[in-house]
């Protein structure tokens, strides 16, 4: 799947942070997304593990951004929460890699392949700045 409610949510919780100047807790930001605290906890853990959140202990504590918006493209995002890329088909990225070792006489692989590669490309390119943008 290409973007998961775990995606949805963490760039939901970005736009949020991005207007904040003060720290934000995950119950507050569960409560305001009308998303379930455990599940969305888990979330910013991993953005903040990847860089992409400054977290905050304590009483006043939560997360920010740790960079611009403009400086947190998408698909790092996507990365950071599913621990992989995200992916249009099931068939691997390259040739070698190919699980069924057919890839030299597949016509598929070479279409589907040129598609991720534009896909990754436009989410390296789609910055958080972008969206808040767009809004």
């Amino acid at each position: 799947m290409l973007i998961t409610k775990a995606s949805e949510y963490a760039i939901l919780s970005l736009i949020v942070l991005s207007s904040s100047d003060t720290p934000k807790d995950s119950e507050t930001l569960s409560r305001d997304l009308f998303i379930s605290k455990s599940f969305l906890a888990k979330i910013l853990q991993q953005l903040a593990k990847n860089g992409i959140l400054k977290s905050y202990k304590g009483v006043n504590g939560g997360f920010l951004l740790a960079k611009s918006p403009g400086d947190i493209s998408i698909l790092s995002v996507i990365r950071s929460v599913e621990g992989k890329s995200p992916s249009v088909f099931e068939c691997s990225s390259s040739k070698e890699d190919c699980p069924s070792d057919k890839a030299e006489v597949c016509s598929v692989w070479p279409v589907l392949n040129r598609l991720q590669v534009n896909i990754d490309n436009f989410l390296e390119n789609l910055t958080l700045e972008t969206i808040l943008e767009g809004r």
